[in-house]
């Protein structure tokens, strides 16, 4: 297993739909456990196969809950259904996220309080999950990085524009960016 270096924002397979994964071959198996071991060190509580520059239809997650039982799987190939958005402007104690490939930042997001997906593990058996809260945030913010889409890229208007004064003085505007790890030091990134 090896860590895996994570894209920045301007990078362009974070904004380009991932392609089907077709067979679980050794490579996309070793991908998923560089995956896993990029995200644990990371720490994340998700990671899209985008983010480490494989535009294909993959993502890991692992997450521990009030509960303190660890939730953690992949999925190949998902399909999300998600319940309507409840109306109104996200709560930014209760609805912040963050991003492993805009690091150091978090912005309050609305998001869909359930969501049912489908796919398959590496053994090619059916993946079918039905989560809220957290759970469900999770879900929704990995499938969108499937899509092109970056968190960051459904804010609204005034934190639209302060991502933009972020990435513009990080440099981060282009591709060719990324953080290794356990490597890189995000403070104050």
């Amino acid at each position: 297993m090896a860590v895996l270096p994570i894209r920045i924002m301007g990078d362009p397979v974070l904004h380009s739909p991932a392609g089907e994964v077709t067979e679980v071959t050794d490579e996309i198996r070793a991908l998923v456990a560089d995956m896993y071991e990029t995200m644990d060190l990371a720490p994340g509580v998700g990671l899209a196969a985008p983010q480490v520059g494989v535009g294909l239809r993959i993502f890991v997650y692992s997450y521990v809950d009030d509960d303190e039982q660890p939730w953690r799987g992949e999925i190949i190939n998902p399909v999300l259904w998600m319940a309507p958005l409840e109306p109104g402007a996200p709560d930014p104690d209760e609805e912040s996220e963050g991003c492993l490939s805009f690091p150091g930042e978090r912005f309050a997001l609305r998001r869909s309080e359930r969501v049912l997906v489908t796919g398959t593990d590496l053994d090619g058996a059916p993946v079918r999950i039905e989560v809220d809260g957290w759970r469900a945030r999770i879900m929704q913010h990995e499938f969108d990085h499937l899509d092109g889409v970056l968190y960051v890229d459904r804010l609204s208007d005034g934190d639209w524009k302060t991502v933009q004064k972020i990435a513009r003085k990080r440099g981060w505007s282009r591709g060719g960016h990324s953080w290794m790890p356990g490597v890189d030091d995000l403070e104050g990134a």
